[in-house]
C-alpha cells in the first residue's frame, strides 16, 4: 500500500468504516432507512427519477448516485444498468458517484484508469455541469463494495461515450440540489441564485453567497428535484472540449501512483503457481516434493487441479514451484501451421453478418470479372508492461482484493465463485493498470492470490513474472480474409468479404449467449463493409475453435479486418485505375456516415499533401476505417531503406463527434497507430510442439522510438456526443503503410508482419 498522511489514513478508516457498517433496516416505496451498528441512523431516499440521495458516506455533506436509470432509462449504459422503473427495495450501501462534503467533492468512478486519459474526461464532464474548479474535484476509483454495478468493465472504447449523458445529468442534478439548500439557507428564491466555480450567489446581492462547504454543513435531509435539470449548452463548456492536464500524471510522474504490482500490505506474503509447459495441460499428481525445505518458503498449497507456494519474497515463493512434484498430462503436436490452417476461409461458411443487396447473385452473374484476394494475419501477444498482478487478503468469508483489472466486478464475480462466497462479501479495487488492451478482463490471477491467502490466513500478492504473461494469458487470434468483388468501369457493383478468425469475445461468455450471437462480434470488428455507395455488400464470419486462448485485443478484428478490406479497395482502385483517394469518396453515399467519411477522407489527405510532391524513393498510401462510431483516416508515407520498409510519416483525422479532451485524444491515436505499427512489422506469436514460443521482449520485440514515424493528429468534431476514442485509430495504419509500399515497389503485401518480397 502507499503511505499515507495521518489525516488521509484517518479518513479513509472512517469511509470503510462506514461503508461496512451499512445495513438497510425499512424498506419502503419512496425511502430507504440504512442504520449503522451503533443504531446511527442515515436516511436515503429514491427519487421517481432513479437517484439516490442521502448524506455522504463519512456523514457529512450530500451524495448523490443511481441505482438504475435516470431520466426515463437514459441512464443505460452499455447494458449495465436496468432501464425499468427504480425498485423499492435498495440493498446494501447506496451507490454514491458524487459526494460533497465540507472538505471538497469526490467523483467515485466505476471505470478504471489505464493510461487511457478516462478520469480525467470523466472528470472535465462532471465539473462542467458541477460548476467546480477544476482542482476543486477528485476522482477516485470506486471499490465493488460502493461502486456502480458495473458488469461490462472498462474496454471496447466504451467509456466516456456511455458515461458521458449519465455523468452530466447527474452532476446537474446534484447542481440544483445545492442550489435549492442554498436558498433555504440564503432565504432568497432559488430563481435568483446562480453558480460559479463552486459557490452560489444571488443574482441581485452577490454579497449573500454560500460555497458547496458551507451549504452542506449540518444538513441532514436532501431533495431530488422533480424535473430534469437543464444541461449547458454546447458553447457555455468551460473544460469539455479543452486539453486539460491529466490527473494522474502527478502521481504516475512522482511514484505515487499503485499499480496491481505495487501492492503492499502489512505482514504480507508472496505467492506463485505451478503451470504447465503446454496448453491444454492438465495436473496429473502434485506433491510437496522439497518446496517447503526451501528458504523463505511458508505454506505450499496442493489441491485437484492447483499447486503453489507462499513464500516471505517472490524469489522464494518460485524457488519453491521449482522444486515441487508436480506430473502433467502434456499435450504435443500442434504448430502455427497447423493454427493457420484451421484459420482458413471454407467458401460460403459462416454466419452473415451484414447483407445489403444481394452481392452473390451479382457476383455469380458476372463471375469472369470477380477480382478476388486474401490476407492473413498471425496470433500476437498484449505484450503490456505490467504483467498480472493481484493482492488478496481472505478473512473468513470475507475476501478484499487489489487487482490490476479492467473489470473490478467481474472479477468480482469470478472470485466469490472460485471461493464459495457471497459476492457482497468480495471487495475488489482496481488499481492503475500498466496497460490493458483487452487482457486484464480475466480473474485468474487474483483466484490464485485469494487461494494462497486462504491457506494461509495472511494476505498474500502472486505477480506473473514475463514470462508466466506471454504463455499463459490468451492471445490475439489468427485471422484469413477473402475478398472478392466485380468492378463496373470505376464503380464497385459488389463486394463480399469473408473472415475466419479464432474467438475473441466468445471466451468470455456463457455458452447460450455464443449461440444467441451465432457469430463472434469480436472476431468480424471492422469486417463489415461500410461503403455504403454499394450496392450489394455481404460479410461473413466463420468461427474457428483453437486448442490455445484467444480473446480480447486492443480493437478486436479492427486491425486484421481493416487491413484486408482497405488493401483490397486499393486493389479495386488500381485496377480501375482511379486514384485511391477519388475511389473511396466515390464509394459513399450522400448519408451522414457518408459526409463524416469524406470529412476524415479529405482532411487526412489535405494533413499529408496528398497527390503532392514528396522526397524522390517515398510514397503514400491512404486506408480509412469506423469503429464505435469514430470515422479515422490514415496517410502513411514510407520508402525502402535497406531492404526494409520505413514508414516516415502518419497523417491521421479522426472524427469522434464530441471531442472531450484533444490532447487526450490525439495521445490515444498515437499510441494505437503506434501499437498497429508494432504489429504491421514485428509482433508474431509462434506454437511449436503445443507451446509458445515467447519467454520475454527477446523473443518478442516491440517497435522503438527509432522506428517511430512523426504522427500527426487533427480532430473533426462532428456533434454534440462523443464517441469511442482508444481503438479507432488501430483500424487504417496496416493497410495504409502496405497500400504506400504497393505504390512505390509494385508489390501487394498481403500478409502481416508485412515483409518485402526478395
Amino acid at each position: 500500500m502507499s503511505k499515507k498522511s495521518k489525516k488521509d489514513a484517518t479518513t479513509e478508516a472512517s469511509v470503510e468504516a462506514a461503508v461496512a457498517s451499512q445495513d438497510v433496516v425499512n424498506d419502503t416505496s419512496d425511502s430507504v432507512e440504512v442504520a449503522d451498528k451503533k443504531s446511527k441512523k442515515r436516511r436515503w431516499r429514491m427519487s421517481r427519477r432513479g437517484f439516490l440521495v442521502g448524506l455522504g458516506i463519512t456523514g457529512v455533506g450530500a451524495a448523490l448516485g443511481l441505482k438504475f436509470g435516470v431520466p426515463e432509462g437514459q441512464l443505460a449504459l452499455a447494458g449495465m444498468l436496468d432501464d425499468a422503473a427504480a425498485p423499492s427495495n435498495v440493498k446494501g450501501s447506496p451507490v454514491a458517484w458524487f459526494e460533497v462534503g465540507t472538505e471538497g467533492t469526490t467523483l467515485y468512478m466505476p471505470k478504471v484508469e489505464m493510461g487511457q486519459g478516462v478520469h480525467t474526461a470523466l472528470k472535465q464532464i462532471a465539473a462542467e455541469e458541477l460548476e467546480l474548479p477544476w482542482d476543486a474535484i477528485q476522482v477516485v476509483s470506486s471499490p465493488t463494495t460502493r461502486g456502480l454495478a458495473d458488469g461490462f468493465g472498462t474496454g471496447g472504447s466504451s467509456t466516456v461515450s456511455s458515461l458521458f449523458t449519465p455523468l452530466r445529468e447527474t452532476a446537474a442534478t446534484m447542481r440544483e440540489m445545492l442550489k435549492t439548500k442554498a436558498a433555504e439557507k440564503l432565504s432568497v428564491d432559488v430563481a435568483d441564485l446562480k453558480v460559479e466555480d463552486g459557490v452560489v450567489f444571488a443574482a441581485a446581492d452577490s454579497s449573500k453567497k454560500l460555497s458547496y462547504a458551507e451549504i452542506v454543513s449540518g444538513v441532514s435531509e436532501w431533495d431530488v428535484p422533480k424535473k430534469a435539470p437543464a444541461l449547458k449548452a454546447q458553447s457555455d463548456f468551460k473544460y469539455v472540449g479543452k486539453p486539460m492536464q491529466r490527473v494522474d500524471f502527478k502521481d504516475k510522474l512522482t511514484g505515487k501512483a499503485m499499480y496491481g504490482y505495487d501492492m503492499r500490505k502489512e505482514g504480507m506474503l508472496y505467492g506463485a503457481v505451478a503451470r504447465p509447459e503446454s496448453f491444454q495441460a492438465t495436473m496429473k499428481s502434485a506433491e510437496v516434493g522439497a518446496a517447503k525445505s526451501q528458504a523463505g518458503v511458508v505454506d505450499v498449497v496442493i489441491t485437484e487441479d492447483f499447486a503453489g507456494v507462499v513464500a516471505t519474497s517472490r524469489a522464494a515463493a518460485y524457488k519453491g514451484v521449482e522444486v515441487l512434484n508436480v506430473v502433467w498430462d502434456e499435450h504435443s503436436g500442434f504448430s502455427t501451421a497447423d493454427a493457420m490452417a484451421l484459420c482458413t476461409v471454407e467458401d460460403g461458411s459462416g454466419l452473415t453478418v451484414q447483407r445489403e443487396g444481394n452481392a452473390p447473385k451479382a457476383l455469380k452473374a458476372d463471375s469472369a470479372k470477380v477480382i478476388q484476394a486474401e490476407y492473413r494475419t498471425p496470433m500476437a501477444a498484449h505484450s503490456h508492461l505490467e504483467p498480472q498482478a493481484a493482492l488478496a487478503h481472505v478473512q473468513g468469508d470475507k475476501l478484499e482484493a487489489w487487482v490490476s483489472t479492467q473489470a473490478p466486478f467481474v472479477v468480482r464475480d469470478d472470485l466469490a465463485e472460485a471461493m464459495g462466497f457471497k459476492k457482497e462479501n468480495v471487495d475488489v479495487t482496481a488499481t492503475f493498470l500498466g496497460g490493458g488492451f483487452g487482457r486484464r478482463l480475466s480473474g485468474k490471477v487474483a483466484i490464485e492470490a485469494a487461494r494462497l491467502s486462504q491457506a494461509t490466513g495472511k494476505p498474500v500478492h502472486v505477480g506473473w513474472n514475463r514470462t508466466e504473461e506471454f504463455k499463459y494469458g490468451y492471445l490475439r487470434p489468427p485471422t484469413h480474409n477473402v475478398l472478392k468483388a466485380t468492378l463496373n468501369g470505376s464503380k464497385i457493383e459488389a463486394m463480399e468479404h469473408q473472415v475466419a478468425s479464432g474467438d475473441v469475445a466468445f471466451p468470455f461468455f456463457p455458452e447460450f449467449l455464443t449461440k444467441v450471437f451465432g457469430a463472434d462480434f469480436g472476431a468480424w470488428r471492422g469486417a463489415t463493409n461500410f461503403y455504403d455507395g454499394i450496392e450489394n455488400r455481404r460479410t461473413l464470419s466463420q468461427r474457428v475453435k483453437l486448442p490455445f486462448d484467444t480473446g480480447w485485443w486492443r480493437g478486436l478484428g479492427l486491425l486484421a479486418n481493416t487491413f484486408a478490406q482497405e488493401s483490397f479497395m486499393d486493389e479495386l482502385a488500381n485496377a480501375a485505375g482511379v486514384d485511391a483517394l477519388e475511389f473511396r469518396l466515390e464509394h459513399f453515399a450522400a448519408s451522414e456516415d457518408g459526409q463524416r467519411f469524406r470529412g476524415v477522407l479529405t482532411k487526412a489527405a489535405e494533413m499529408a499533401d496528398w497527390g503532392g510532391s514528396l522526397p524522390e524513393g517515398h510514397a503514400q498510401g491512404i486506408a480509412c476505417s469506423t469503429d464505435v462510431n469514430t470515422k479515422v483516416a490514415q496517410v502513411a508515407e514510407v520508402s525502402i531503406e535497406n531492404g526494409k520498409i520505413r514508414v516516415h510519416k502518419i497523417s491521421c483525422a479522426m472524427d469522434c463527434g464530441l471531442t472531450i479532451n484533444p490532447d487526450g485524444a490525439a495521445a490515444q491515436a498515437q499510441g494505437g497507430i503506434i501499437m498497429s505499427l508494432s504489429s504491421v512489422f514485428l509482433e508474431k506469436v509462434d506454437i511449436a510442439d503445443s507451446r509458445i514460443q515467447i519467454n520475454n521482449f527477446d523473443s518478442y520485440p516491440l517497435i522503438t522510438m527509432r522506428d517511430a514515424p512523426e504522427i500527426n493528429v487533427e480532430m473533426v468534431d462532428s456533434g454534440p456526443e462523443p464517441f469511442g476514442v482508444g481503438e479507432p485509430p488501430m483500424g487504417p495504419t496496416a493497410a495504409a503503410v502496405a497500400n504506400a509500399v504497393f505504390a512505390l515497389t509494385g508489390q501487394r503485401l498481403r500478409e502481416l508482419p508485412l515483409k518485402l518480397n526478395a
